[in-house]
Protein backbone atom coordinates (compact mmCIF):
# COMPACT_ATOMS: atom_id res chain seq x y z
CA UNK A 1 0.00 0.00 0.00
CA UNK A 2 1.39 3.16 -0.64
CA UNK A 3 2.38 5.50 1.90
CA UNK A 4 2.67 9.43 1.93
CA UNK A 5 4.64 11.00 4.48
CA UNK A 6 4.57 15.33 4.78
CA UNK A 7 8.31 15.34 5.30
CA UNK A 8 9.55 13.12 3.73
CA UNK A 9 8.10 14.81 0.98
CA UNK A 10 8.87 18.39 1.77
CA UNK A 11 12.76 17.36 2.86
CA UNK A 12 13.17 15.80 -0.87
CA UNK A 13 13.68 11.96 0.65
CA UNK A 14 10.90 10.48 -1.48
CA UNK A 15 7.66 7.87 -1.32
CA UNK A 16 7.79 5.21 1.10
CA UNK A 17 6.01 2.00 -0.31
CA UNK A 18 4.85 -1.22 1.82
CA UNK A 19 7.14 -3.04 -0.22
CA UNK A 20 9.62 -0.28 0.80
CA UNK A 21 11.07 0.72 -2.50
CA UNK A 22 11.81 4.16 -2.99
CA UNK A 23 10.75 6.66 -6.24
CA UNK A 24 11.98 9.52 -7.13
CA UNK A 25 12.10 12.97 -4.90
CA UNK A 26 8.76 14.21 -6.31
CA UNK A 27 8.09 17.57 -7.16
CA UNK A 28 6.72 19.92 -5.12
CA UNK A 29 5.47 23.93 -5.37
CA UNK A 30 4.72 26.45 -2.80
CA UNK A 31 1.52 28.36 -4.33
CA UNK A 32 1.99 32.27 -4.50
CA UNK A 33 -0.49 34.83 -4.04
CA UNK A 34 -1.52 33.58 -0.37
CA UNK A 35 0.54 31.98 2.74
CA UNK A 36 4.43 32.24 3.61
CA UNK A 37 5.67 28.41 3.76
CA UNK A 38 9.11 27.52 5.04
CA UNK A 39 11.16 24.59 6.81
CA UNK A 40 12.72 25.05 10.26
CA UNK A 41 14.15 21.75 11.64
CA UNK A 42 11.77 18.85 10.65
CA UNK A 43 8.43 21.08 10.20
CA UNK A 44 6.61 22.67 7.64
CA UNK A 45 5.18 25.66 8.51
CA UNK A 46 2.77 27.94 6.92
CA UNK A 47 3.82 31.74 8.68
CA UNK A 48 0.78 33.86 7.33
CA UNK A 49 -2.36 34.28 9.58
CA UNK A 50 -5.83 35.82 8.01
CA UNK A 51 -6.10 37.76 5.31
CA UNK A 52 -2.89 36.93 3.89
CA UNK A 53 -3.45 33.28 3.91
CA UNK A 54 -7.04 32.68 3.05
CA UNK A 55 -6.06 30.19 0.35
CA UNK A 56 -2.87 28.89 1.27
CA UNK A 57 -1.71 25.85 -0.51
CA UNK A 58 1.20 23.70 -1.30
CA UNK A 59 1.13 21.00 -4.23
CA UNK A 60 3.06 17.61 -4.19
CA UNK A 61 3.55 15.58 -7.21
CA UNK A 62 2.68 12.07 -5.94
CA UNK A 63 1.00 9.66 -8.43
CA UNK A 64 -1.85 8.13 -6.60
CA UNK A 65 -4.04 4.79 -7.58
CA UNK A 66 -5.54 2.02 -5.27
CA UNK A 67 -5.03 2.18 -1.99
CA UNK A 68 -3.28 5.01 -0.36
CA UNK A 69 -2.26 6.26 2.95
CA UNK A 70 -2.04 9.57 4.03
CA UNK A 71 -0.08 10.24 7.40
CA UNK A 72 1.21 13.60 9.43
CA UNK A 73 0.96 15.58 12.18
CA UNK A 74 -0.16 18.89 12.52
CA UNK A 75 0.41 21.71 15.04
CA UNK A 76 -1.27 25.01 15.88
CA UNK A 77 0.94 27.86 15.75
CA UNK A 78 -1.14 30.68 16.60
CA UNK A 79 -1.32 32.33 19.72
CA UNK A 80 -4.24 34.51 19.36
CA UNK A 81 -8.34 33.27 19.60
CA UNK A 82 -9.07 31.97 16.14
CA UNK A 83 -13.20 32.53 15.18
CA UNK A 84 -12.83 30.87 11.87
CA UNK A 85 -9.95 28.49 10.67
CA UNK A 86 -9.08 25.20 8.76
CA UNK A 87 -6.51 23.20 6.80
CA UNK A 88 -6.78 20.12 4.54
CA UNK A 89 -5.84 17.99 2.18
CA UNK A 90 -6.85 17.53 -1.63
CA UNK A 91 -6.53 13.73 -2.72
CA UNK A 92 -6.40 11.92 -6.07
CA UNK A 93 -5.73 15.69 -7.67
CA UNK A 94 -4.78 16.35 -11.47
CA UNK A 95 -4.94 19.73 -13.12
CA UNK A 96 -3.38 21.79 -10.50
CA UNK A 97 -2.26 25.52 -10.47
CA UNK A 98 0.89 27.06 -8.54
CA UNK A 99 -1.00 29.92 -7.40
CA UNK A 100 -3.68 30.60 -4.69
CA UNK A 101 -6.45 29.16 -5.63
CA UNK A 102 -10.31 27.64 -3.68
CA UNK A 103 -10.21 24.30 -6.03
CA UNK A 104 -7.14 21.92 -6.80
CA UNK A 105 -7.89 20.60 -10.38
CA UNK A 106 -9.97 17.76 -9.78
CA UNK A 107 -9.94 16.33 -6.58
CA UNK A 108 -11.26 15.59 -3.28
CA UNK A 109 -11.03 17.87 -0.68
CA UNK A 110 -10.87 16.72 3.47
CA UNK A 111 -11.34 19.54 5.33
CA UNK A 112 -11.35 20.19 9.01
CA UNK A 113 -12.83 23.40 10.04
CA UNK A 114 -13.95 25.78 13.14
CA UNK A 115 -16.42 28.49 12.47
CA UNK A 116 -18.10 30.24 15.14
CA UNK A 117 -20.38 32.16 12.10
CA UNK A 118 -20.93 29.83 8.97
CA UNK A 119 -22.91 31.36 6.43
CA UNK A 120 -26.54 30.48 6.80
CA UNK A 121 -27.23 28.21 4.48
CA UNK A 122 -23.94 26.55 3.53
CA UNK A 123 -24.58 23.37 5.51
CA UNK A 124 -21.78 23.38 7.86
CA UNK A 125 -22.43 23.71 11.43
CA UNK A 126 -21.25 26.33 13.83
CA UNK A 127 -17.96 25.26 15.68
CA UNK A 128 -16.42 22.19 14.84
CA UNK A 129 -16.57 20.24 11.79
CA UNK A 130 -15.41 18.41 9.00
CA UNK A 131 -16.42 18.44 5.24
CA UNK A 132 -15.91 16.53 2.34
CA UNK A 133 -15.40 18.86 -0.78
CA UNK A 134 -15.22 17.75 -4.91
CA UNK A 135 -13.07 19.82 -6.75
CA UNK A 136 -14.31 20.33 -9.96
CA UNK A 137 -11.65 22.54 -11.25
CA UNK A 138 -9.40 25.62 -9.66
CA UNK A 139 -12.40 27.76 -9.06
CA UNK A 140 -15.72 24.88 -8.14
CA UNK A 141 -15.70 23.14 -5.55
CA UNK A 142 -19.29 21.70 -4.49
CA UNK A 143 -19.87 19.98 -0.64
CA UNK A 144 -20.06 16.35 -0.44
CA UNK A 145 -20.76 15.86 3.23
CA UNK A 146 -20.41 17.75 6.71
CA UNK A 147 -20.45 16.11 9.78
CA UNK A 148 -20.21 18.03 13.19
CA UNK A 149 -17.30 17.58 15.48
CA UNK A 150 -18.01 19.68 18.66
CA UNK A 151 -18.01 16.51 20.78
CA UNK A 152 -14.93 17.24 20.44
CA UNK A 153 -14.29 20.56 21.26
CA UNK A 154 -12.50 19.49 24.85
CA UNK A 155 -9.81 18.59 23.08
CA UNK A 156 -9.10 22.01 21.89
CA UNK A 157 -7.40 23.06 24.48
CA UNK A 158 -4.45 25.67 24.29
CA UNK A 159 -2.07 22.59 25.80
CA UNK A 160 -3.38 20.44 23.41
CA UNK A 161 -3.12 22.32 20.46
CA UNK A 162 0.20 23.22 21.55
CA UNK A 163 1.07 19.64 20.73
CA UNK A 164 1.31 17.52 17.25
CA UNK A 165 -1.98 16.38 16.59
CA UNK A 166 -1.43 13.06 14.32
CA UNK A 167 -3.71 11.93 11.31
CA UNK A 168 -3.81 8.97 8.96
CA UNK A 169 -6.20 8.92 6.38
CA UNK A 170 -7.00 5.56 3.97
CA UNK A 171 -8.10 6.39 0.94
CA UNK A 172 -9.23 3.66 -1.51
CA UNK A 173 -9.08 5.15 -5.48
CA UNK A 174 -10.56 1.72 -6.86
CA UNK A 175 -13.39 1.68 -4.48
CA UNK A 176 -13.63 5.01 -3.19
CA UNK A 177 -13.73 4.23 0.57
CA UNK A 178 -12.19 6.81 2.99
CA UNK A 179 -11.04 6.19 6.75
CA UNK A 180 -10.17 9.24 8.89
CA UNK A 181 -8.47 8.01 11.88
CA UNK A 182 -9.66 9.49 15.28
CA UNK A 183 -6.77 11.25 15.96
CA UNK A 184 -7.64 11.30 19.76
CA UNK A 185 -7.16 7.46 19.92
CA UNK A 186 -3.61 7.01 20.82
CA UNK A 187 -4.11 3.07 19.37
CA UNK A 188 -5.96 4.75 16.11
CA UNK A 189 -8.41 2.04 16.26
CA UNK A 190 -11.42 4.21 15.44
CA UNK A 191 -12.61 5.86 12.38
CA UNK A 192 -14.85 7.68 10.55
CA UNK A 193 -15.83 6.27 7.26
CA UNK A 194 -17.52 7.81 3.95
CA UNK A 195 -17.28 7.37 0.04
CA UNK A 196 -16.17 9.66 -2.95
CA UNK A 197 -15.82 9.14 -6.34
CA UNK A 198 -19.49 7.46 -6.86
CA UNK A 199 -19.63 7.21 -10.54
CA UNK A 200 -16.93 8.71 -11.34
CA UNK A 201 -14.52 5.19 -10.45
CA UNK A 202 -11.63 4.65 -10.28
CA UNK A 203 -9.90 7.60 -8.91
CA UNK A 204 -6.57 8.52 -9.80
CA UNK A 205 -4.20 11.67 -9.42
CA UNK A 206 -0.83 12.95 -9.68
CA UNK A 207 -1.15 15.33 -6.72
CA UNK A 208 -1.64 15.94 -3.48
CA UNK A 209 -2.35 19.52 -2.22
CA UNK A 210 -1.73 20.82 1.38
CA UNK A 211 -4.22 24.05 2.74
CA UNK A 212 -4.79 26.25 5.44
CA UNK A 213 -7.30 28.93 5.54
CA UNK A 214 -6.22 31.93 7.89
CA UNK A 215 -4.14 29.82 10.64
CA UNK A 216 -0.38 29.72 11.51
CA UNK A 217 0.43 25.77 11.26
CA UNK A 218 2.92 23.33 11.27
CA UNK A 219 3.26 19.97 9.54
CA UNK A 220 5.82 16.86 10.33
CA UNK A 221 5.37 13.29 9.21
CA UNK A 222 4.13 10.40 11.10
CA UNK A 223 1.97 9.78 13.82
CA UNK A 224 3.64 11.65 16.80
CA UNK A 225 1.57 12.46 20.43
Amino acid sequence: MKRFFMVLLVLGVGVSLSAQVQMEVPEYHFATGSGSWSFVGDRLFQNEVDSYARLAKVNFRVPQSGPMIYEFNVRYEDIEDKTHAGFGIHIFANGVVHHASWGSGTSYLLWLNYDENPIPGSGIPAGLSAQVYRSYSNSRMELVESIDLNHYFEFLTMENLAEPVPFRIWADGDTGEVRVYDPTDPDMRYFYYFFIGQGNLPLSGEWVSLRANGVRLSFAMGLEY
